[in-house]
């Protein structure tokens, strides 16, 4: 599929300037917010990865942010050490189209670990990334290093707008043909409101609260 002309123009009106303001402070409360009320549970969380496998409890997650811009966030480590240097022999097993790795009974991953990403869990720690402005509650997902590698110019559109810990993706049964996952991405950037984050929270809510994390 060709997106080079699906490419959604971002405004800069006053009005979209004062929407993104509205948002960065949503962002900036919300996660503190969420930080402290789930401090019980992240330390738990951290608790039983140690105590099960062991070191490091945090998995540093190498992406790429808004217009290009690398950074290091942070996920709750869900798989064996150094999971990494086993991909290449994994890669026949990928089920997503396009420049993306996603197996969904990735043998990598522990015990614990199946049940944090089950319920988003792993997730909590880029709660530290929204604060820091590196990313938003929502937005398109940010790719890996080695990703975004592989990205066409038209893929590359995604990142006009600073990703997210959840995205209309995400919320959309994640497709495994990264097409669509490109077109939902586009899609959100053309609709943005603060109304459709406030749908996609109140969405991404349930399916943690149900498991139904694909």
């Amino acid at each position: 599929m060709n997106f080079e002309n699906k490419i959604p123009a971002i405004e800069s009106s006053a009005f979209w300037r004062a929407q993104q303001a509205i948002k960065r402070g949503a962002d900036i409360l919300l996660a503190a917010l969420a930080l402290i009320a789930l401090s019980p549970i992240l330390g738990a969380i951290a608790l039983a990865i140690r105590v099960t496998s062991g070191a490091p409890i945090l998995f540093e997650w190498r992406v790429i942010g808004k217009d290009g811009a690398p950074f290091i966030g942070y996920k709750f480590r869900t798989m064996i050490v150094d999971a990494e240097k086993l991909k290449d022999a994994l890669m026949h097993l990928n089920e997503m189209q396009g420049p993306v790795f996603k197996i969904a009974n990735d043998p990598r991953i522990t015990p614990v670990g199946r049940f944090l990403r089950k319920h988003s869990l792993d997730e909590l720690p880029q709660l530290w990334s929204v604060l820091k402005g590196d990313m938003s509650l929502v937005g398109p997902r940010p790719p890996l290093v080695s990703e975004f590698e592989n990205f066409t110019q038209a893929q590359k559109q995604k990142l006009r707008v600073k990703p997210g810990m959840t995205s209309l993706w995400q919320v959309s049964g994640k497709p495994k043909n990264f097409d669509e996952w490109l077109r939902l991405d586009l899609e959100y950037i053309e609709r943005w409101s603060l109304w459709l984050d406030a749908v996609i929270l109140f969405k991404t809510t349930l399916i943690v609260l149900t498991g139904q994390n694909h």
